[in-house]
């Protein structure tokens, strides 16, 4: 077999090599490797024996242009391309002979063209008259993001939880005025040293039946891709977390009110927190009147802090903005500090928040 040059050192040989029981070339300077006409396919196929359609080549993004490498076999320029339609990690490929050339950091993307292929469809997925007719009657955003690998128990259990709780106290005037007298959060209060537990009491109760369902509406659509992220145990340690803390900081910002504050938003705001440090790839739809327009996270959510902020500035009493902020920036807080960790953790939402991943909306 002949020695081939490097297409990215030049003055470098390849050194033929086994890679997944295919012989390839790599470089041992650049860690680049070249792959001969169908040996990508074959590696695709040893990773994911599920499955059949991995002619990665028949799936190329857009094409970028003649590179600046030449094809080790023909010497012919190669042909730059974008990994996949919505994946712009790119790929040098040699239209005479087939052969591809993967610089050592797009080889795990690559790797995971199939699995890749298929979350990019979910998170590409567009809007429809059934999501435009749900959220122009609710109001609620549609979520589009990955299918969670795990079944998200926990957040079943505290939708189930909240529900239940509610239903135990609402529909029984006296039952009512008990609960929220002994478990809701009142800042006066509790900044008085008293009723200290009603800090974490207050996030499992509801002043409406509509204040209710919003809550629970959100947590559903992004606790199940959080759970999955983190763990069952993790995922409700920092739900509690993100809800202490936006109890302590709504009793702060009204200080001297003696109205009682109940909700599980704040909770849910630092979750929004968390999400839009390892999901900004996902994206929700945002009805304005009648029109219906799909948003990455970074969007909706700066809209909806902005909201949050205008309410506190014009001094809205019926809702507790403060907490609303204070489980977000918990979140952010907490989604900053465990960022590493939770995408070394999981491969997939790595790779989607790779620079390279730039989604269409």
């Amino acid at each position: 077999m002949p020695i081939k040059p490097c297409p990215r050192c030049k003055d470098k040989m390849l050194t033929p090599t086994s890679y997944q029981a295919d012989e390839i070339d790599v470089c041992q300077a650049c860690g680049g490797l070249w792959f001969e006409k169908d040996e990508v396919n074959r590696m695709i196929n040893e990773l994911h024996e599920d499955v059949s359609d991995s002619q990665y080549a028949d799936h190329f993004g857009k094409h970028l242009g003649d590179s600046e490498l030449h094809c080790p076999d023909c010497h012919q320029s190669l042909q730059r391309y974008h990994l996949l339609a919505d994946y712009h990690t790119e790929i040098d490929h040699c239209h005479a002979c087939d052969g591809s050339w993967v610089d050592r950091h797009e080889l795990r993307g690559v790797q995971q063209s199939p699995a890749l292929r298929d979350a990019l469809s979910q998170l590409n997925q567009k809007v429809n008259w059934k999501t435009y007719l749900f959220q122009f009657l609710s109001q609620m955003p549609v979520e589009y993001n990955l299918k969670p690998r795990i079944r998200p128990v926990v957040n079943w259990t505290l939708l189930l939880l909240n529900a239940v709780i509610f239903a135990l106290y609402y529909f029984d005037e006296q039952s009512f005025i008990w609960t929220f007298q002994h478990l809701a959060a009142v800042p006066s209060q509790v900044l008085a040293g008293e009723h200290a537990w009603t800090l974490l009491t207050c996030i499992f109760l509801h002043g409406s039946v509509l204040h209710l369902v919003g809550n629970l509406y959100f947590l559903y659509v992004v606790g199940d891709n959080l759970e999955d992220a983190l763990g069952h145990k993790r995922y409700l340690g920092l739900y509690l977390l993100c809800g202490l803390a936006a109890s302590v900081v709504g009793a702060l910002v009204r200080s001297g009110s003696d109205i009682p504050s109940v909700g599980a938003s704040g909770a849910i705001a630092g979750l929004f927190g968390m999400y839009l440090m390892w999901f900004r790839h996902a994206s929700l739809t945002f009805m304005f009147v009648i029109y219906q327009k799909k948003l990455s996270a970074v969007w909706f959510f700066a809209i909806w802090v902005a909201f949050n902020i205008l309410g506190m500035l014009l001094g809205g009493a019926d809702v507790d903005y403060g907490a609303h902020l204070g489980g977000f920036a918990t979140g952010l807080l907490i989604g900053w500090l465990l960022k590493d960790k939770v995408l070394a953790q999981n491969p997939m939402i790595s790779l989607l928040n790779q620079q390279e991943a730039v989604i269409r909306r």
